[in-house]
């Protein structure tokens, strides 16, 4: 079977990272080689930038230099990681890609698309995923899950909420410009329900990819 490249996305406290463990025991039951990422992050040097990036006391950060170093965490972890499992067979499960991007820097920080995207062209060299699940969730309810981790904001969480409303707005254009790529899921649904949903699509894939 093929490698299968699968991305989730969607604004914070969506459930991203609760999903994709999810999913990974399902293919590990099913004897099925996975690999999970993040971004950014996800090699040594990517997880350099991660840090930097969500670094809530870096509110300096440029707005073109944060889209190059969410590029370039993005770039190390094709080449190092995705690019060498795809070619194995391998299933990736990212947690956020390409469309983050869009979407935060784009959409919620206002920077020009035509740049946003031709960064990540030259980072991904045009890798785009198999499936995107898009987790959709109320800006007001993503903040209270946050809240509700009793943790300290990270750089992009502190965002005011008209930026978060935006971010939401770009994923969901997004969506609606590649219905063939997106899945769009309603996270307010419950765990088990998103988990239902996801794998109703996702088995059809793996079926297919058979």
């Amino acid at each position: 079977m093929k490698g299968l490249f699968i991305t989730f996305e969607g604004p914070e406290g969506a459930g991203k990272t609760t999903q994709i463990a999810r999913v990974k025991e399902y293919l590990a039951d099913q004897n099925i080689s996975c690999t999970v990422v993040r971004e950014p992050g996800g090699t040594a040097v990517g997880d350099l930038i991660r840090n930097i990036l969500l670094d809530p006391q870096l509110a300096e950060i440029n707005q073109r230099t944060e889209i190059l170093l969410y590029a370039a965490s993005r770039a190390q972890l094709v080449e190092q990681v995705i690019r060498p499992a795809l070619e194995n067979g391998e299933i990736i499960l990212c947690d956020r890609y390409v469309d983050s991007s869009i979407a935060y820097q784009s959409y919620g920080a206002m920077w020009s698309l035509d740049e946003v995207l031709k960064v990540n062209q030259v980072a991904t060299g045009g890798l785009l995923p198999s499936r995107t699940y898009l987790l959709d969730l109320p800006v007001e309810l993503g903040q209270k899950r946050i809240k509700s981790r009793g943790s300290k904001k990270d750089r992009m969480e502190q965002k005011e909420k008209m930026f978060h409303d935006r971010v939401r707005e770009g994923y969901l254009a997004l969506a609606q410009s590649e219905p063939d790529r997106f899945r769009v899921i309603r996270a307010d649904a419950g765990i088990d329900e998103v988990f239902r949903q996801i794998m109703a699509d996702l088995e059809s894939m793996l079926k297919a990819k058979r």
